[in-house]
C-alpha cells in the first residue's frame, strides 16, 4: 500500500522521482490526459515524444508545453491508430532516431462512437484502442528491450466490466453493433494485451501495466451526451454513483505506473487510483474482472491480433 489515492494528482505521484535520460513515447498526446501525462513526465526530466493524429493540433500543444517548460524536450510524431499503415510509418520514423525507449504510454483511444471502420475495416474502438496499439508496441519492441529496464502502460478502463472480449466477432461483422459493448470489449482487450505482453518481456526487464484513469470529462467522450452517461451508469455492474476526476487526477495512475519504484518487480496487472487494483467485487466500481487477466485468454488474443495485423512479434 502507498499513500496515494483517487484524489492524488500526477504531479504528486511523481514528486521526488527523476526520469532524466529516459525517453517516454505517449500516444493521444494532443489532448486531455495525454497532455497532462506529457507535461508531468517532462517535469521529472524525461524526453517526451508526443504522438497524435492531428499534426497541426499536436504541434501547437507541444509548442505550448515547451514554452511552459523551456528546459524540457518535447518531440512530435504524427500517427493515426485507425490506419495500420500510418502506425507502421510512424514506428519506422521513430526508430530512425531512437534506438532505445524506456517508457511507452498507450494513452490514445475512442469511446462509445457510432459504428465506424478503420482503414483496414476493423470496428473503430477495437481497431484503435487495441489493434493499433498492439502493432505500435510490437514495432517498437526492439527499442523497448534495448532501453530496458522500462515500462509499457496501456490505458484501459473500468469500462472493461461492460463486456468480455468477443473472439468470434471482434469487429461486429456478424452481430448488431452496440457501442457500449464494443467499448467494453476494447477495454478488456487492453488488459489482456497487458498480461500477454508482460509474460513475453518481463524476463528482459520490460514490464506492462493496464490503467483505469477514472471518469474524466475529456475529448474521449466527444461522442457522448447526457443520455449516454445515464446509459453507462445503468449498464455498469456497479451500484455506486459515478464520481468524476480532474485531468490532473486522471493522469495520476498513468504517471504512477510509468515511474513508481513501488511497482518494481511487478507487471501484468491492473491499476486504479494509483494503487494495484483488487479483484472485482459485485456492486463495486473498483477492481478488475477475472476474465480480463486470464493468461489463456491473453494468449488467444495475442495470436488473433498477430493474425489481424498480419505480423508476428518475437520478443
Amino acid at each position: 500500500m502507498n499513500r496515494f489515492d483517487a484524489n492524488s494528482t500526477a504531479a504528486e505521484v511523481i514528486e521526488g522521482i527523476s526520469l532524466a535520460g529516459k525517453l517516454a513515447v505517449v500516444t493521444g498526446a494532443s489532448s486531455g490526459l495525454g497532455v497532462e501525462t506529457c507535461r508531468v513526465l517532462a517535469s521529472a526530466g524525461a524526453t517526451v515524444l508526443m504522438v497524435a493524429r492531428d499534426e497541426e493540433k499536436l504541434e501547437a500543444v507541444a509548442a505550448e508545453l515547451q514554452r511552459a517548460q523551456p528546459d524540457a524536450e518535447f518531440l512530435t510524431q504524427c500517427m493515426d491508430l485507425a490506419d495500420l499503415n500510418s502506425v507502421r510509418s510512424a514506428a519506422t520514423e521513430i526508430l530512425l532516431y531512437h534506438s532505445e525507449i524506456q517508457l511507452l504510454i498507450n494513452n490514445a483511444g475512442v469511446m462509445a462512437c457510432p459504428l465506424q471502420r478503420t482503414a483496414q475495416g476493423f470496428e473503430m474502438q477495437f481497431g484503435t484502442n487495441h489493434l493499433g496499439h498492439f502493432l505500435f508496441t510490437g514495432l517498437l519492441s526492439d527499442a523497448l528491450l534495448e532501453g530496458a529496464p522500462g515500462r509499457v502502460v496501456n490505458l484501459s478502463s473500468a469500462g472493461h466490466k461492460l463486456a468480455r472480449f468477443n473472439f468470434e466477432d471482434p469487429s461486429y461483422n456478424h452481430r448488431e453493433y452496440d457501442k457500449w459493448q464494443a467499448y467494453g470489449e476494447s477495454k478488456t482487450a487492453n488488459i489482456l494485451f497487458t498480461v500477454g505482453l508482460d509474460l513475453r518481456t518481463r524476463e528482459r526487464g520490460v514490464r506492462a501495466f493496464a490503467v483505469h484513469p477514472g471518469a474524466i470529462m475529456t475529448n474521449l467522450g466527444r461522442h457522448m451526451d447526457e443520455s449516454d452517461f445515464a446509459t453507462l451508469q445503468e449498464r455498469s455492474p456497479s451500484t455506486e454513483k459515478m464520481v468524476f476526476k480532474s485531468v490532473e487526477q486522471g493522469a495520476a495512475t498513468t504517471v504512477w505506473a510509468a515511474s513508481s519504484p513501488h511497482l518494481s518487480g511487478r507487471g501484468g496487472i491492473y491499476l486504479e487510483d494509483a494503487q494495484i487494483a483488487p479483484a472485482a467485487v459485485e456492486g463495486k466500481s473498483s477492481g478488475v474482472e477475472s476474465y480480463a487477466v486470464k493468461p489463456a485468454a491473453a494468449e488467444r488474443l495475442w495470436l488473433l491480433s498477430e493474425e489481424l495485423v498480419g505480423q508476428s512479434f518475437d520478443y
